[in-house]
């Protein structure tokens, strides 16, 4: 056992007061068991999970507009989809589209166990730019997306249409690990990332707001 003089000189250097009130703010909702299980499962099958702070940013949107109908692009293991649910109305309905049938059926597994009936989810198996034309217009109250960068200003879109007024896009990763503020970075997740940004940014349809939890959750409400 390492002695205490020897522990101190070992720590790390704390970080800056804004690293860490935003280490504290990401850190500052827990997850129960479900959720854990959930996240060490997408993780074991490369399925980035959302980070805990903007699976809570997006359960608080969907409660803030009492979400009835939601879309999700990128199902992954279903992190994010639970985050969905438990802020959405009880007879709410999560349409959550993905390409990996195996991460589909891992999340309708997440979902049971967490006691959301199968009647609540619409797992759809496909290509979002293929399944998102056919829903309805004007028919959601929020579209997230979680998917391919590249693929963003399409889904922006596809949302644009989907959304009722009032209705919100949310997109993961909005700051892609720091990549987005270094200006040095131009590879093309970086640049597409950066052109959805400036898209919603100077939208007169839209409010934005970027919240830096996690990985950056960009988000905006579609004005009446």
């Amino acid at each position: 056992m390492r002695s205490g003089e020897e522990m101190d000189q070992m720590a790390p250097t704390p970080a800056g007061p804004a690293e860490a009130s935003l280490a504290y703010a990401d850190g500052f909702h827990t997850e129960d068991e479900t959720l854990q299980e959930a996240r060490k499962r997408a993780i074991e099958w490369g399925a980035e999970p959302l980070p805990p702070g903007a699976g809570a940013a997006l359960c608080f949107l969907a409660t803030a507009i009492n979400a009835r109908a939601v879309v999700e692009i990128g199902t992954g293991c279903g992190v994010s989809g639970l985050w969905l649910l438990r802020g959405m109305r009880p007879d709410g309905t999560l349409t959550s589209v993905d390409v990996e049938v195996e991460h589909q059926r891992l999340a309708r597994h997440l979902f049971s166990q967490a006691g959301f009936a199968g009647s609540k989810v619409r797992l759809i198996t496909g290509r979002a730019l293929d399944v998102l034309p056919r829903l309805a217009d004007g028919g959601y109250d929020l579209v997230f997306c979680d998917a391919e960068p590249q693929e963003y200003a399409d889904y922006l879109v596809e949302a644009l249409r989907l959304l009722r007024p009032g209705g919100i896009v949310a997109f993961a990763h909005a700051l892609l690990g720091g990549r987005v503020t270094d200006p040095i970075r131009r590879d093309p997740d970086t640049a597409a990332m950066r052109e959805v940004g400036r898209l919603i940014r100077d939208d007169e349809r839209l409010r934005p707001l970027l919240l830096p939890l996690g990985d950056g959750l960009l988000a905006a409400v579609k004005l009446p």
